[in-house]
């Protein structure tokens, strides 16, 4: 790799007039602990997550942040069922979300969108506010990107990796939460399929072998500057999340988990169980603020992996899936989409089918019109279909029951849950 880190360049925010969303009174602290908190990053900001013009709520704001072929960011707020307009990007190809913004790859580059609502993890509960959504501004690039993100929307950076070019960009996520998009850098690397994972005031970028195969993930310093020593193999590293435990990095032999613990960076290696032959995870997928998450071993098995006790699990799917995400409850819920279109629910522990909704996103998978984006919350799950012009929400625990259907007026051809 050969870095060239730009510190602190700044790009001007375009901002569009948006509809006013109301808002709720102020509470005291509410959520659902996890217990055993092990990342330094969660709970890091001594403002409780709030910035100047946020309100806090009695209970997350959660919603469904869209976008259509036309590049149009809607936001459904699955509280009072209200949709507002937020932006219009451009031709949009795709969207991931931290729980507050939405990183939306257009031609141009990565545009960020503010949804204006978000959580706040405070290790044993949670703070959750509401402000003006708001179009940030873009990440110019070439050819498509790969967003990594924390678990805060109010600190740390959020990593751009442009695989064409080879281009790592880290940004300012505490800036992006006052308005303003800010590169801390920008890295130039041989050009790969690649990540830029942050990890506190670090990040870990994938360096390629001499086929063009990231093997190998490197640590970067707050500058963008290699660290001496911070070099992790990682053979064909691909998909990544961050749990409220650590950083995921998929690598062909397993993961890589990577903390920042009193200061100091941890990566540690989670192989795959002796003697078992699945194809590697490559993509993860779990409820926010978990440490289980799932990752699809093939169409017929699953790999589940808890960071807490960093262990994999292989289970046995009944049905061919296309996607799958880890509820991390109680019960050990894991959901899954059919390749027929259909949501399934799984026992986490035994892989018995729980149950099966109906053919939901039939026509979508047949057709090709977008992908079909599950999220998952603590009781429902959430389904995009974009062929069939709707948003699902889906009761997992009651035999897959569609609990409420939402008509859209486009095709919602990317979905990403915010408010979380």
């Amino acid at each position: 790799m050969t870095p060239s880190p730009t510190p602190g360049a700044r790009v001007s925010p375009r901002l569009i007039v948006l509809a006013a969303l109301a808002v709720l009174p102020l509470v005291a602290c509410s959520g659902e602990p996890d217990p055993s908190p092990r990342d330094s990053s969660a709970g890091g900001d001594e403002n409780h997550g709030e910035f100047a013009g946020a309100v806090e709520l009695a209970e997350p704001a959660l919603g469904l942040t869209t976008v259509d072929a036309a590049g149009v960011v809607r936001h459904l707020d699955l509280l009072d069922e209200s949709v507002s307009e937020l932006a219009g990007v451009g031709d949009a190809s795709g969207v991931h979300t931290d729980g507050r913004f939405a990183f939306v790859q257009t031609s141009g580059g990565v545009d960020v969108v503010d949804s204006g609502v978000w959580t706040w993890d405070h290790v044993d509960h949670f703070h959750y506010y509401r402000a003006e959504p708001r179009e940030v501004g873009t990440v110019p690039g070439t050819g498509p990107a790969t967003v990594a993100t924390t678990n805060s929307s109010t600190s740390g950076g959020s990593g751009v990796f442009f695989g064409e070019s080879g281009e790592a960009v880290l940004l300012d996520t505490e800036a992006l939460a006052d308005g303003e998009l800010v590169e801390r850098y920008r890295v130039s690397t041989t050009p790969h399929d690649g990540l830029l994972v942050p990890v506190g005031d670090l990040a870990l970028v994938t360096e390629p072998d001499a086929s063009g195969t990231a093997a190998r993930v490197l640590t970067l310093d707050g500058d963008g500057r290699p660290v001496p020593g911070g070099a992790h193999p990682c053979p064909d590293a691909q998909g990544t999340i961050t749990t409220r435990v650590a950083a995921v990095i998929g690598c062909a032999d397993g993961a890589l988990l990577a903390s920042v613990v009193d200061d100091e960076l941890q990566v540690e290696r989670i192989p795959y169980p002796p003697g078992t032959s699945a194809p590697a995870a490559t993509s993860f997928a779990g409820r926010d603020g978990r440490p289980t998450v799932a990752a699809l071993a093939g169409e017929d098995r699953v790999w589940l992996l808890d960071t807490r006790a960093e262990s994999w699990t292989l289970l046995e799917s009944p049905v061919p899936l296309a996607q799958v995400t880890a509820v991390d409850d109680d019960d050990e819920h894991v959901v899954g989409l059919s390749t027929d279109g259909r949501v399934v629910v799984l026992d986490g522990g035994s892989g018995e089918l729980l149950g099966t909704s109906g053919r939901l996103v039939a026509a979508s998978l047949r057709s090709g019109v977008g992908v079909p984006t599950m999220v998952a919350d603590q009781q429902r799950v959430y389904l995009s279909a974009p062929a069939e012009k709707r948003l699902y929400e889906v009761d997992f625990a009651d035999d897959a029951r569609v609990a409420r259907t939402f008509e859209t007026p486009t095709r919602p051809l990317y979905v990403a849950g915010t408010g979380r």
